[in-house]
């Protein structure tokens, strides 16, 4: 199936896309490689999911802000693709959680983007190469931060 088939079939349903909160593009494409911007968890109603992940929320809820920063991503791209469909490998993301010092499950929390991929996009392209580390801090304390490089077609 397609990824927006897998969209459908999964009843997912993507965000809008979210607007630059500064000075950059939140994708440029090179060469056939979309670079992503680091997103935040947006949702639908334009609140952000937002918490110390190990202090001022669990680590379910930041699996969530990565699931839900996974599908505005993935806004981002339908949005400048015109169809998920276009997408041919998820190439390399880096998660960002905003953590307590003494956190270590990253890795768990940033499961909740690179599962959702691999529902949306199939587990052969939808599973790139991964960094997921703890942050001091993130931009008006969101939970997660992802960015991420794809290869694309036309």
């Amino acid at each position: 199936m397609s990824a927006e088939s897998n969209l459908q079939s999964l009843s997912i349903e993507l965000p809008p896309a979210p607007e630059p909160m500064g000075v950059y593009k939140p994708i440029v494409i090179v060469d056939g490689l979309a670079y992503l911007s680091g997103h935040g968890p947006l949702n639908a109603d334009g609140s952000l999911h937002k918490g110390r992940v190990g202090a001022e929320v669990g680590e379910e809820a930041g699996y969530a802000a990565a699931r839900q920063t996974g599908l505005a991503m993935l806004a981002t791209l339908r949005s400048e693709l015109g169809s998920l469909d276009r997408v041919k490998r998820v190439v390399k993301l880096l998660g960002m959680v905003n953590s307590s010092a003494d956190f270590e499950n990253h890795p768990t929390v940033i499961n909740g983007c690179s599962e959702l991929f691999a529902d949306v996009f199939g587990s052969e392209i939808g599973v790139g190469a991964r960094s997921a580390v703890g942050m001091g801090s993130l931009p008006g304390n969101i939970s997660v931060e992802i960015e991420g490089i794809f290869e694309v077609g036309s």
